[in-house]
């Protein structure tokens, strides 16, 4: 059916506004890191600086400075406990979807799973955090690993089992004809057809754990764990705050994810995607 042209005049309209929308708040990120601070501070409000000034991000990564090395560790802690927490769930959550989409593994059991990331974080706090203290693996990006691999595995799982169920089963079943195993035909079958799978659940997985502020706030008291949401937080917790550190924070903490994005998107999209039609 052909748009006419008053539809596609306001399709674009629709795009333009949804990218206005979204795009607004970064930009105004980035605005703010540059200006100085008594342009953030005048009523009302200066929207164009009216001097830009960069120090902000050459002090961040400086690693000698004060601000600069609670950023660069955190930096650090984040990419540890991101990485390393999306690298274990999309790890096991392969074989938990392969067993949950072939081996007819019982449903009730991937919704109870699936039940586990609906209640609210804090339920699990006081058990998490006696059991940690207990073991003295309080203050450590490894326990951080621990909490946020068992939040992203029911996600991953089900995004995995959703896009497993629509590759066609032909394949496998010529492979095991062959005498492959079943650990071989996941491997070198499985695999290479759900690679946009992989690479859409390990980059949402990341997003979430590159995001999560809670568990980060409660099982990490300093420098030498803390995440950047918990950094950016105590960048604002003085007497005196400086937004235009706060926003440069912001605008540096968004770059790592959003760099993976860009470079995974057509894999993202088409994960996405596949696990959407079935047939």
């Amino acid at each position: 059916m052909k748009r006419t042209a008053p539809q596609t005049a306001a399709i674009y309209v629709s795009a333009v506004m949804l990218a206005s929308f979204t795009v607004a708040p970064l930009l105004w990120l980035v605005v703010m890191s540059v200006s100085a601070p008594t342009d953030l501070t005048e009523v009302p409000l200066r929207w164009i600086p009216t001097e830009f000034d960069i120090s902000r991000y050459a002090a961040l990564l400086d690693i000698d400075g004060g601000s600069g090395e609670r950023f660069l560790y955190a930096l650090r802690n984040s990419l540890l406990t991101a990485g390393g927490a999306t690298f274990a769930a999309v790890i096991l959550s392969i074989p938990a979807a392969y067993a949950f989409s072939r081996r007819n593994a019982s449903m009730v059991l991937l919704f109870a799973f699936l039940a586990t990331i609906m209640m609210p974080p804090i339920t699990y706090i006081l058990p998490l955090y006696s059991t940690f203290s207990k073991f003295g693996m309080l203050n450590h990006t490894a326990t951080l690993v621990i909490v946020y691999t068992a939040m992203l595995l029911p996600f991953a799982t089900w995004l995995m089992k959703a896009n497993i169920d629509v590759l066609p089963v032909e394949v496998e079943l010529a492979a095991f004809m062959e005498g492959a195993s079943t650990a071989y035909t996941v491997r070198h079958v499985v695999l290479p057809l759900a690679l946009p799978a992989i690479a859409a659940t390990a980059m949402l997985s990341f997003l979430v754990a590159w995001d999560e502020f809670f568990y980060a706030l409660i099982f990490t008291n300093d420098q030498s764990a803390k995440t950047l949401p918990v950094a950016i937080a105590d960048f604002s917790a003085g007497r005196v705050t400086d937004y235009g550190v706060i926003a440069s924070v912001g605008v540096l903490a968004t770059l790592p994810p959003a760099l993976l994005a860009i470079c995974f998107q057509k894999f993202i999209v088409s994960g996405l995607v596949a696990g959407s039609v079935k047939g």
